[in-house]
């Protein structure tokens, strides 16, 4: 057992496929992220069948958790869970988890917006204060910076995440998931032999920028059978990272941030990496990813803004802990950054 003067926050990730439990001491030291991932035998995340996965999964993973951190329920001082955005059952599953846990343990709630949570574990992960964040995954894609007591928005995804963009690109094209590799990072693999860019939607509207126009295009080329699998990969990436990184490099100038944070499930993408690595440079700003580990939904990232939050006098009541399934980060007051 630690000892007596730790302070422990529990976190429950639940927003799509990912049912994950993550433990972090107060002073921000990682003890554990255990996680199940809900994969559909076809197409893209059920949301009734993830969350019955997550329900199945939850006890399981809990208990991995705590034999990985080595401390007692008893010793929690904190739970903290995913509060929105997301799907809604998956949501609701990982909810009612946390408030069973904090109405059993005596222990306060803290209910965390998801999207704060991959910008908070990126930072102490990787040291950045003050970044301009490119927030990449499958359900969201926002280029956002602090001001003002929140985190502002400066430009996002019109449409389809690019993420999603990806993951559905791959799976028309009939790539499988491999063991302990999204399809992400398999339509990464085959981008990475692509020879010959070919001409697709490129569309940036002011500060935010359009995929779903991009995907159609690449998936009917796809369909046509004219081009070679690895060239559609490579143009794909080439054009949807484009578009991302030219809306980072505007955030960055207009702010003048010397950092640039790249979170989320894409932020694995090495190409992404370079890409914005490139304009951090342009701009005398140093260049921030988060580990790969804590890129992907985890119970981690949750954990770490619980503590943030609940140090600073933030506390869910159980009578409010509804989930938000459209709760955007610029609509959530930011106390722990100056």
């Amino acid at each position: 057992m630690r000892g007596s003067d730790e302070a422990y926050c529990l976190g429950i990730e639940s927003t799509a496929d990912d049912f994950s439990v993550g433990i972090v001491t107060f002073n921000g030291k990682i003890l554990a992220n255990a996680s199940s991932n809900y994969v559909p035998e076809e197409g893209g995340i059920h949301p009734r069948e993830a969350a019955r996965h997550h329900a199945e999964v939850a006890d399981a993973v809990l208990q991995e958790a705590l034999v990985k951190a080595a401390i007692k329920p008893y010793e929690l001082t904190l739970i903290a869970f995913s509060q929105g955005p997301g799907l809604g059952p998956c949501l609701r599953t990982g909810a009612t988890v946390a408030r069973a846990l904090a109405a059993y343990l005596n222990r306060p709630l803290v209910g965390v917006n998801h999207s704060i949570a991959h910008i908070e574990i990126g930072k102490l992960t990787t040291g950045a204060m003050d970044p301009v964040t490119l927030y990449v995954s499958g359900g969201n894609t926002i280029v956002s910076a602090f001001d003002s007591g929140r985190y502002r928005i400066f430009g996002e995804t019109l449409d389809i995440a690019l993420g999603n963009c990806l993951d559905v690109f791959a799976r028309e094209a009939g790539v499988k998931h491999k063991p302990g590799m999204p399809l992400g990072a398999a339509l990464e693999e085959l981008a990475a032999n692509g020879e010959k860019l070919i001409s697709l939607p490129y569309v940036v509207k002011g500060m935010d920028l359009s995929l779903s126009g991009l995907l159609t295009a690449a998936i009917t080329m796809l369909r046509k059978g004219k081009c070679r699998l690895e060239d559609l990969c490579y143009s794909l990436q080439e054009h949807a990272f484009s578009m991302v990184t030219e809306v980072t490099e505007r955030a960055l100038a207009h702010t003048e941030k010397t950092e640039v944070l790249l979170t989320g499930g894409v932020a694995a993408n090495k190409r992404l990496q370079s890409m914005l690595r490139g304009i951090a440079e342009e701009h005398g700003a140093s260049f921030h990813v988060v580990p790969r580990q804590f890129a992907t939904d985890n119970g981690a990232m949750i954990a770490w803004t619980g503590v943030l939050s609940y140090t600073h006098g933030i506390v869910t009541p159980l009578a409010e802990s509804f989930v938000k399934l459209r709760w955007r980060i610029d609509k959530v007051d930011i106390p722990w950054v100056e």
